[in-house]
C-alpha cells in the first residue's frame, strides 16, 4: 500500500482553498463563561455522550469489491474527494482534542463535549482513509500533524467558522444522499450510503457551536458582529463554490450538477445560519451568484495560468490581474446588502 500526502505531488502546495488547520487562543478559550447557556450545553452533553453512530461507521460486505470497474478519471476524482474530506475531518479532531485537553480543568462540561466531538471526527477521518485504503492508499495522518502549517484565530472566529463548517458539511452530505436515495445508479462506492447518519454529528456540532454563541451575546448583538457573521458567510460560501467548480467532473460522477448543488447547500446553510446570526447573505438576488460564477472563472484561469509553460514574469502580471477582479468581485458582493435575520424566513422559506 502507497502511503500519501494529501494530494498529490504537483498539487501540494497549500492555497486558501486548501483544508487547513486551526489553532486558538486557549486561555482566553478557558476563561469563558458559559453559564448563561448552561442547561443548553447539558443538554448537548447528553446527546453526544449517547453516541448515536457508535455503530453506524462499519464496513459491510459491499466495500469488498476491488474497484476495477472505475475508470481512471473517476477513480482519480473520488481519492482526491476522499482525501480532502478526510483531512478536513482530521483537521477537526485535532482542534477539538487539544481544546479538550486544554479545558478540563477550568471548564469541564465544554472539556468533555470537545472530546466526544473529537471522537466523532477522528471516527469520520478513519472510516474515510479505510476508504482510500480501497485504492491501495492511506493517508499519512501522522505526517500532517507534524507538517501542516496552523492558522490562529481567536475564539470568537473559531465559533463563527467552525459553526459554518459544521453546519455546510451537514447540508452538502444530506443533499448528496437524498440525491443519491433517488438515483442509486450513480452511486459509485457504498461510502455515500452512511451520510444520513454521518450528517446528523455534523448537525449536533453546529448546535454545540452555535450554543458556545448564544453563551457569548457580544459576539451576535452588536454592529460589529453583524460585519463579522458577513464576512464568515461569504467566506464559507465563497470557498465552498470555487473548489467545487474546479471538481465538477466529481459531481458529474454522481449524477450532479455542481453548480446547482452548491447554491442548494448555500441556500439551506444561510437558513440555518440566520437562527443564529443576527443577518443572512441576500443569496436569491441574482447578482449573488453571478459574481461568484465570475470568481470560479478566473480562478480556474488561475489553476490553468500555474499549470503553463509561460515566462514566470508574464504568469506574475497574468494572475496579478485576475486576483484583482477576484477581490473586487468578492468585495461586491460584501457590500450587497445582507437580510436581517427576522425576515429571512419570509425571504427563503
Amino acid at each position: 500500500m502507497q502511503i500519501t500526502t494529501p494530494q498529490s505531488q504537483d498539487t501540494a502546495k497549500e492555497t486558501l482553498l486548501t483544508p487547513r488547520f486551526y489553532t486558538t487562543d486557549f486561555q482566553a478559550m478557558a476563561e469563558l463563561d458559559i453559564s448563561k447557556n448552561h442547561n443548553e450545553f447539558q443538554a448537548l452533553l447528553k446527546e453526544f455522550r449517547a453516541d448515536y453512530n457508535k455503530q453506524h461507521f462499519i464496513r459491510d460486505e459491499e466495500f469488498e469489491q476491488t474497484w476495477k470497474s472505475l475508470d481512471n478519471k473517476t477513480k482519480a476524482l473520488f481519492i482526491e474527494f476522499l482525501e480532502r474530506s478526510c483531512t478536513a475531518e482530521f483537521s477537526g479532531f485535532l482542534l477539538y482534542k487539544e481544546l479538550s485537553r486544554r479545558l478540563q480543568k477550568t471548564n469541564p462540561i465544554m472539556a468533555e463535549c470537545f472530546l466526544l466531538m473529537s471522537r466523532d471526527e477522528a471516527r469520520h477521518a478513519g472510516f474515510l482513509n479505510k476508504a482510500i485504503g480501497d485504492f491501495n492508499l492511506s493517508l499519512d495522518l501522522g505526517f500532517l500533524t507534524k507538517s501542516r502549517k496552523y492558522t490562529f484565530f481567536s475564539p470568537k472566529f473559531i465559533f463563527y467558522a467552525t459553526y459554518l463548517s459544521e453546519k455546510i458539511g451537514y447540508w452538502r452530505y444530506i443533499t448528496i444522499y437524498r440525491h443519491l436515495e433517488r438515483h442509486p445508479e450513480h452511486r459509485i462506492y457504498p461510502i455515500f450510503k452512511f451520510f444520513e447518519n454521518w450528517c446528523q454529528d455534523e448537525n449536533r456540532h453546529g448546535d454545540f457551536f452555535a450554543a458556545l454563541l448564544r453563551s457569548q451575546p457580544q459576539f451576535l448583538n452588536d454592529f460589529k458582529a453583524k460585519l463579522w457573521c458577513r464576512f464568515f458567510l461569504l467566506s464559507v460560501f465563497a470557498t465552498m463554490y470555487l473548489n467545487d467548480f474546479q471538481r465538477s467532473d466529481f459531481y458529474k460522477t454522481i449524477g450532479l450538477d455542481a453548480r446547482q448543488y452548491d447554491i442548494q447547500v448555500i441556500r439551506k446553510t444561510n437558513e440555518s445560519a440566520s437562527r443564529i446570526f443576527p443577518i443572512a447573505l441576500n443569496v436569491d438576488k441574482p447578482e449573488f451568484f453571478q459574481r461568484l460564477d465570475k470568481c470560479a472563472s478566473d480562478n480556474r484561469l488561475l489553476i490553468e495560468i500555474n499549470s503553463s509553460q509561460e515566462n514566470s514574469l508574464i504568469k506574475n502580471l497574468s494572475k496579478l490581474a485576475i486576483y484583482g477582479r477576484i477581490g473586487l468581485n468578492l468585495i461586491k458582493l460584501y457590500l450587497m446588502n445582507p437580510i436581517e435575520s427576522s425576515k429571512v424566513s419570509s425571504t427563503f422559506k
